[in-house]
């Protein structure tokens, strides 16, 4: 009776997951359920920041040329880029999560590459988020009746799907910072601009560039921090291509420039020169891109550099349209 009042009754054992060949094919593995937080975090809260931030220098050069704030249309804007920028991530974190490019990332963990949630569902969500940014992109056509712009908007999505997506993405062969440039700078400010103003005034092209480079280089700081995983994967990204130093040097530059721009524009703007404020936290991006010991260290100088472009925005706003 004594030895069997002390038998330990083990638990029973899990049956081990099998897997398929195919990573879409993937079954969910034994982890904690899945929380609302998880998919906030694969929203990508940190890049938001560089879809706003295009909207609000587009809105501010469009009151040069017309003192009337047109909020509808410019809260449009921001909803487009918004849900676009949404949309991208989560159709990376599909793409690179079928491909085994996040198996061993250094960042948060993305929801495909983690087993937790089924790839389709992923890909499903990414493509939700496209076509609400299609619809309200309608609405604002319909508004303005800028229908040439209808052609702009399905670029726009189908560059954002195969910057990780299909057979070939450009974005796995060093093209990622150009993806970027033109469409959360160029394309997003100067098409604020438009949709508002029927104009697009130089402020409204320096401002586009300027936003362009913020976008590269939060790309850069990313990149950085997953170099080495990128090159056992095959993701020759510009910074596998360039390496760290170089990497380094382009941030930089990248962070730099756009306070050049700003520095002209406060030649006619003078309340420009506040754009200056923002290098309080742009500074310390560069420091950590520079010194940094872990890669984990670069998720908070993407961060800030994400943070830097959005009070660069509303520098440039308050100088446009005050």
């Amino acid at each position: 009776m004594a030895a069997s009042s002390k038998r330990k009754t083990s638990a029973p054992k899990r049956k081990p997951v099998r897997t398929s060949g195919n990573p879409a094919r993937r079954p969910i593995v034994e982890a904690p359920p899945i929380t609302a937080r998880d998919w906030i975090g694969a929203a990508r809260l940190r890049t938001l920041p560089l879809a706003v931030a295009p909207v609000v220098i587009g809105t501010g050069a469009a009151q040069l040329v017309d003192r009337e704030l047109h909020w509808v249309i410019a809260l449009a804007c921001l909803a487009v880029a918004v849900l676009i920028q949404i949309g991208v991530n989560f159709t990376n974190d599909y793409s690179d999560g079928i491909r085994g490019t996040d198996d061993h990332r250094v960042g948060p963990a993305r929801l495909t590459a983690s087993g937790r949630v089924r790839p389709r569902t992923v890909l499903i969500i990414g493509l939700a988020f496209f076509a609400l940014a299609a619809l309200v992109g309608l609405g604002i056509v319909i508004r303005t009746g800028q229908w040439w712009m209808l052609a702009v908007g399905a670029v726009c999505i189908v560059a954002a799907w195969f910057y990780t997506g299909g057979k070939r993405p450009y974005g796995y062969f060093g093209l990622g910072e150009v993806f970027v440039f033109v469409f959360f700078g160029l394309v997003a400010t100067l098409g604020t601009t438009w949709v508002q103003a029927f104009q697009l005034p130089q402020e409204a092209w320096l401002g586009a560039v300027a936003t362009g480079l913020f976008a590269c280089a939060v790309l850069l700081a990313n990149n950085l921090r997953d170099i080495d995983q990128d090159r056992q994967v095959g993701k020759r990204t510009l910074t596998v291509l360039i390496g760290r130093r170089a990497t380094k040097i382009v941030y930089t530059l990248f962070m730099v420039v756009p306070f050049l721009i700003a520095a002209f524009i406060a030649l006619l703007y003078p309340i420009a020169w506040l754009s200056l404020m923002a290098l309080l936290a742009g500074i310390p991006a560069i420091i950590i891109v520079w010194s940094y010991r872990q890669s984990r260290e670069l998720v908070v100088a993407l961060g800030l550099t994400s943070l830097t472009a959005l009070a660069y925005a509303g520098a440039l706003y308050w100088a446009f349209a005050g």
